[in-house]
Formats: C-alpha cells, sequence, structure tokens
C-alpha cells in the first residue's frame, strides 16, 4: 500500500460505508479499529457485536487493508450458509468495488467449503455408487433417489462450481452422497483421471490466490485435527457467529459406532478381498448391534461388561480387512472405478476402526474428570424404526484450539452474543483462553454483580480435551474483549417481561395457567407472536391449544420448510409461528410482523443429555459447579440468542415474555439477566397488556 492510498482504518471503513450507502455507526467504528489493532499487534480479540451495529463492514475492512498490504490471506468462518453467502454474494463484491481506489487494486476473495458440498466427476463418470439405506428398499424412495441422481448428473456438464448451494433445486442428502465424496475418500489429484476438471481442486486454487477466503466452522475444525494442510496459508482468521466455535467443532471431532455402518464397510470390502475377511467384519457388526440393542441409552463411565472384547474384536477385524485391501495404487496402476471402489472401501474401515480404538482407550484413564473423550449409547427415531450408535465426543475442545487455531493465527471471534452473566469468560473458556481478558463498556463501572457473574462463568474453566488446566492469564496467550454495544436504545425499544406469578414449569407438559397467560398475550399483540419453545412436543402441544383459543393463524415448524414458514410469518402480521432450537437462532424478521418474542421455559439442555452431563461432572470435580458452569451458560446464550429475535431494526418495538418464574425466583436468575440485552424490566402482566395493545393498536 503506497502512501498516497488510505492506510485510516476509520477512513477506509468511511469510505466503505458511503459506497454502500449507510451511515457511521459509532458501535462499528470501534471495533473496526479494534479489530485493526488486534492484528497490528497479534494480540487476539472477542467483540460482541449487537444486531445493527454492522460487524460484517467492521472487520472485513481491516481485513482486506491487512491482506492487501501484507499480501498474505485472510480466513472468515461463519456458522451457518446464510451468512457465507450474504458475505459471498453482497457484501465482499461491493467492498472490493468501494475500496479499490483507496488500496490501489481491487480486492480479491474465494468461498472455500468441504470436498462433500462438490461434485465428484470420478464418481458420476465412473458409475461408483454407495450402498443403499434401509430406507431406499421402499420402492418410492428408491424411484425419488433415482430421479435426483440422473438430474445431478445431466448438471455436472452445465456447472462451473460444481457446488451443491449453486443446485437450482435441492436434492436429498442421499441423493447427494451418490455424486460426491469426503476428503478421506477422494483419490487426489496424483491418482484421479479427472483431476484436471476437479470442482473441488478448482474451489481450493481459486482460494489459495485469494486476499479473503470464506469458509464456515467444520472446515476449521478439519483443519485443525487433520495433519493435511486444509485451508490456504494464513496469518489472520476471523470467526463470525463465534458462539457456535465450540459446538461445531465438537461435532466434527465426534465419532460414532453402528451395527449399520460396520455392515456397509463390510460389503464394501467384500467386493475387494477374500470372503471369509469380509464375513467376520459382518460377523461383528451383528455383535456390536445385540450389545446396542441389550442396552438402554446413556452416558457410560465405564464399558459394561463383556463389551470390550467384542470392541476389540471389531477393532482387529477392521483393521485386517484394511490391511488385506492395502493403499489405493496410482492412476496409472488401475482404472478410476476400481481405484474409488478401493478409496471408498478403505474410508470406511479406517474411520471405524479409528472410532473403536478411541472408545476402546477412553476408559484408560481412572478419573473420569481427566478423560479427553466422553462415551454414550444414543438413539435416533428413523422413518425405517429405531437407530442404536456407540458415540465418542471430546470432553472439551479448549486445548484442540489453543494448541491449533490460536497458536498460528491472530483470531477475531466475534457475534451479537459473547457476554454471557456480564463476562466474556464462559465462552472465553470453550475456546481455550485464559480468564480476565475482558474489557467493559465504555465508561462503564464494574459492578458486584458482575463480579459475581464473572466468579460463576470461571468455574467452567478448569478442563480441557486434553485433560489438563486452562493455562491462567500469566499463559503466553493474550486477548481482549470489546463490547462494541448496538444502535437499537433497549430500554426504549422493548420490554423483558418475566410472568413471575406462574407456578414453575414441570415434566408434565405446558400447564394451562401458562397457556392461558400466552393466549393472552398473543391476543393483546394482535397475533405477531414468535413462540420460541424448549422442545418440538411442547411447541406442537401450544400449537394444537391455541389454535382452539384463537383465530390467529398459527404456525408450527415441521408443518413446512423452516424458510417457507419464516416468510409465511414475516408477510402476514396476524400469524404466528411456534417452534424450536433452529428459530431461537436463525429468525430475522423485521418489521411489523414481530411484536412478541415468547420463550416457554429457560432453556437448560436436557438433564440426560451425555456431554453436558460429563461436563459438569467434570467441572464439579474440578471443584466448580457443574450446573452454573455449563447448564447456565448453555441456558444464557440461547435466552440471549431468543430475545435477540425481537429488535431486527432500529424502529422495531415489542416484548420479550419469559413464562418461566424462575428466571425471576431463582438464585440464577440474575445471571441468566445478566446475559440478556437492557431491555425495561417487569413482571406486572397488566403493564405488558397494555404496552402490547398500545403498540399493536
Amino acid at each position: 500500500m503506497n502512501s498516497e492510498t488510505a492506510t485510516d482504518t476509520t477512513d477506509l471503513l468511511a469510505v466503505a460505508v458511503a459506497a454502500l450507502g449507510g451511515a457511521t455507526r459509532d458501535g462499528q467504528v470501534r471495533m473496526a479499529n479494534a479489530v485493526a489493532h488486534a492484528i497490528d499487534t497479534g494480540e487476539h480479540l472477542a467483540v460482541q457485536a449487537g444486531t445493527g451495529t454492522g460487524k460484517s463492514l467492521a472487520y472485513l475492512v481491516p481485513a482486506i487493508a491487512h491482506a492487501a498490504e501484507s499480501g498474505k490471506t485472510v480466513v472468515v468462518s461463519t456458522a451457518t450458509i446464510a451468512l457465507q453467502r450474504q458475505l459471498v454474494e453482497r457484501d465482499l463484491p461491493r467492498l472490493a468495488t468501494a475500496l479499490a481506489a483507496p488500496l490501489g487494486a481491487e480486492p480479491t476473495f474465494a468461498i472455500l467449503k468441504g470436498r462433500s458440498n462438490y461434485l465428484c466427476l470420478n464418481k458420476i463418470h465412473g458409475g461408483v455408487a454407495d450402498e443403499p439405506e434401509a430406507e431406499l428398499f421402499d420402492p418410492f424412495e428408491a424411484s425419488r433417489t433415482g430421479r435426483e441422481v440422473t438430474r445431478l448428473r445431466e448438471w455436472s456438464s452445465d456447472t462451473e462450481t460444481g457446488d451443491r448451494d449453486d443446485l437450482p433445486t435441492g436434492v436429498a442428502d442421499r441423493s447427494w452422497r451418490q455424486v460426491s465424496v469426503t476428503a478421506r475418500e477422494c483419490l487426489g489429484a496424483a491418482n484421479c483421471s479427472y483431476a484436471q476438471d476437479c470442482f473441488a481442486e478448482h474451489a481450493r486454487e481459486r482460494a489459495a490466490g485469494s486476499d479473503v477466503v470464506v469458509t464456515n466452522h467444520a472446515m476449521l475444525a478439519i483443519d485443525a485435527l487433520s495433519p493435511a494442510t486444509i485451508l490456504p496459508e494464513h496469518d489472520v482468521v476471523i470467526i463470525d457467529e463465534a458462539h457456535e466455535l465450540a459446538d461445531r467443532i465438537t461435532s466434527v471431532a465426534t465419532d460414532e459406532l453402528s451395527a449399520a455402518s460396520v455392515t456397509l464397510a463390510g460389503r464394501r470390502a467384500g467386493k475387494l478381498i477374500d470372503e471369509e475377511l469380509a464375513d467376520d467384519v459382518v460377523g461383528a457388526a451383528e455383535m456390536l448391534g445385540t450389545l446396542l440393542d441389550e442396552a438402554a441409552p446413556r452416558l457410560l463411565t465405564g464399558l459394561p461388561h463383556g463389551w470390550d472384547a467384542v470392541l476389540a474384536g471389531l477393532r482387529d477385524r477392521l483393521w485386517r480387512a484394511r490391511s488385506a485391501i492395502g493403499p489405493v495404487r496410482a492412476s496409472g496402476d488401475t482404472d478410476g472405478d476400481a481405484a474409488a471402489a478401493r478409496s471408498a472401501a478403505l474410508t470406511s474401515l479406517d474411520e471405524l476402526h479409528d472410532a473403536a480404538v478411541r472408545v476402546l482407550a477412553a476408559f484408560d484413564e481412572p478419573d473420569p474428570a481427566k478423560r479427553r473423550d466422553v462415551v454414550w449409547l444414543a438413539e435416533e427415531n428413523l422413518k425405517s424404526g429405531t437407530r442404536r450408535s456407540l458415540r465418542i465426543a471430546p470432553l472439551s475442545v479448549g486445548g484442540l484450539l489453543r494448541a491449533s487455531l490460536f497458536a498460528d493465527s491472530t483470531v477475531i471471534l466475534t457475534s451479537a452474543t459473547l457476554v454471557l452473566g456480564g463476562s466474556f469468560d464462559a465462552l472465553a473458556a470453550t475456546w481455550g483462553l485464559p480468564a480476565a481478558g475482558n474489557r467493559l463498556r465504555p465508561g462503564q463501572e464494574q459492578t458486584d454483580q458482575e463480579r459475581t457473574t464473572q466468579d460463576l462463568s470461571a468455574q467452567a474453566r478448569d478442563v480441557t480435551a486434553s485433560g489438563k488446566a486452562v493455562p491462567d492469564e500469566s499463559g503466553t496467550v493474550r486477548w481482549s474483549g470489546l463490547d462494541a454495544g448496538s444502535p437499537f436504545d433497549y430500554p426504549r425499544s422493548a420490554i423483558l417481561y418475566v410472568a413471575r406469578h406462574l407456578p414453575p414449569p414441570g415434566r408434565g407438559g405446558l400447564s394451562q395457567e401458562m397457556l392461558a397467560e400466552l393466549a393472552e398475550l398473543m391476543a393483546a399483540a394482535r397475533g405477531r407472536t414468535l413462540g420460541l419453545f424448549s422442545s418440538m412436543r411442547a411447541a406442537r402441544e401450544a400449537a394444537d391449544e391455541l389454535r382452539e383459543r384463537t383465530d390467529h393463524t398459527i404456525l408450527c415448524q415441521g408443518e413446512d420448510s423452516t424458510s417457507t414458514l419464516v416468510r409465511r410469518f414475516s408477510e402476514d402480521p396476524e400469524t404466528c409461528l411456534f417452534g424450536t432450537l433452529s428459530l431461537w437462532q436463525g429468525v430475522d424478521v423485521p418489521g411489523d410482523s414481530l411484536s412478541l418474542v415468547v420463550i416457554d421455559r429457560i432453556p437448560f439442555p436436557r438433564p440426560d443429555d451425555p456431554l453436558a452431563s460429563a461436563r459438569a461432572r467434570a467441572a464439579e470435580a474440578a471443584g466448580g459447579n457443574g450446573f452454573l458452569s455449563v447448564s447456565a451458560n448453555h441456558a444464557a446464550l440461547l435466552l440471549a440468542q431468543g430475545a435477540g429475535r425481537l429488535l431486527r431494526s432500529t424502529t422495531d418495538r415489542g416484548v420479550v415474555a419469559v413464562l418461566d418464574s424462575r428466571l425471576a425466583t431463582a438464585r440464577y436468575g440474575n445471571y441468566l439477566l445478566a446475559s440478556l440485552p437492557p431491555f425495561w424490566r417487569t413482571t406486572d402482566r397488566a403493564t405488558v397488556l397494555a404496552a402490547l395493545n398500545r403498540l399493536t393498536a
């Protein structure tokens, strides 16, 4: 960047905002300068930026400036496809044009996804298909899949990207798997006849030469877990939607063993090895299935009697089959079909073998609080029946993130929700960062309540995936936190109503008192209600009951695609929408269609959630409070996300109603309240009903 170009972050941001037709926002300027400072100093930064702050521009402008000046790539990671599209299709193209003149060149950008998101030409032209799932024995499902695969094959000749998200009309996952491969199934450029035309390789090439690469949290996890280099060389990582980072990393690091998956691996191997060896694998699958069917779904604190022998036998049989196949040979030694079949079989056997080894080693440490992994028996209901599996996940991903992500790059973490209980510490702990890296809002004094909530959230800091304590603030990792604020005038724009008079929620479904309260609130709001429930059962029960008590249209999640339901809700102001988890975080409906957000109960994790239970036990074993460090933080994050659905523009007004009296009466209530925006608060029903009547009259 020469001396004649703009180098000041504030000036560059002003150029960008003007070009995009926006207005200067103080919080956006503070955030942009903080991001620039972090990049310059190498100190990690966590930024809470409320809705309407303009955080995308606030981190993209200094990131692009850094890339232009240093010649190095900046990686931006998101949790959702919607934000990826916003960045790549709207924000970055406009920014590149706006900043071309002050930077002296037009910045470049690219999107990079996991290999399974792209068509595999070798699989398409080679005709190598996956074994059918149980559902495909249904003639209707088989016919539908056949039609979709045919359409995908035709599309492969027209598309320039091969990216599933560019497909005009979506297809089922099982259909997409017939034309794609995972990273482990890929033959590699040296062994594939279609390497020159590979969509995934072209995407990686575009990313390698770009100033900004947009990816997702799963790719970050794969890059951290894999010995191979997945992302292009970079020195700065910006993590948007950072409140979801730990959960997404945990998901990628979770392995699974099921009778069906082992049987499929045996069938794949059977085409390549001695029949007796393949039968041994299928036999091991049957023994595993018997174990899983005879046990109740639960967290395992040790392997039940006889399980170690069955799992060891499974491990050994998988390895013998894998050894018999041998490595994938170079493309000159065999045809593409055979190489693809060999690669698919090896991938299945490797993944299952590694999972069996991991489960067997999980209980070597006698102290549960020091174990790296959590093992549980899971059960899920499918169209074809109940499916049991053995799952294993890291107790924490903090150690992994600290050793990989934070050790190799300067990291900016941002979201509308990062401050829980008045502190960044709770989420910092899940990322493997030390405590006490916080800044308060400008001019804000630290209150006794904030000191108390920091002490509570600090109890979550103790256990990492490595089984060791997170290093304290004397360590070499340095970070700071900034609350950039929000353009919303929360006390004047919204009311937080806690129904203190209602009985605490029980396990027997929704109480009649709560349903009557909800009906009154909906009537005062004249519809315009987003109901956020702790379970689909509760959402359906409330929808069924309220349809009998009101003339308003009530949409319920599951009755159509979520995007269609949200669109219908936003188009008709007198419509209500009820649902569960994805609505807590995924609804953006500004304007008159949403005046009331109702939360049925504090969203604690289920008491039988195995991972949450194990993490709570670990916190308690380390001297902390498991409930506060795990359940309360989980609830605080979701409450803040749910309450954030109400105000989506500076002109929005309304009420967030929590129908769980514990928020006003329980000891932990203040901790949860400290995680919410500073709405005007009341427990008086008459005041809230009058306000809603005035607002929607």
